[in-house]
């Protein structure tokens, strides 16, 4: 299972030092741009999941391409 956390600059040495103690967790520090990459990554793949679905209408390659 892969867990995207954010915790204060002030307790996150902690958290990282709690994390990598315990031997079924292997933890690693990602840059905040990254973060946010793949919180807009989850994002856009729940939007695809739920226009699937029918829940959402997409735009289409035409109509994008017309706001240019």
């Amino acid at each position: 299972m892969k867990v995207l956390i954010d915790i204060n600059d002030k307790k996150g040495e902690f958290i990282m030092e709690l994390l990598n103690s315990l031997p079924f967790v292997k933890a690693e520090k990602i840059s905040s741009s990254k973060a946010k990459f793949l919180l807009e990554l989850k994002d856009s793949i729940e939007e695809v999941k739920m226009a699937k679905r029918g829940k959402v209408k997409l735009k289409s390659a035409h109509d994008i391409f017309n706001e240019l």
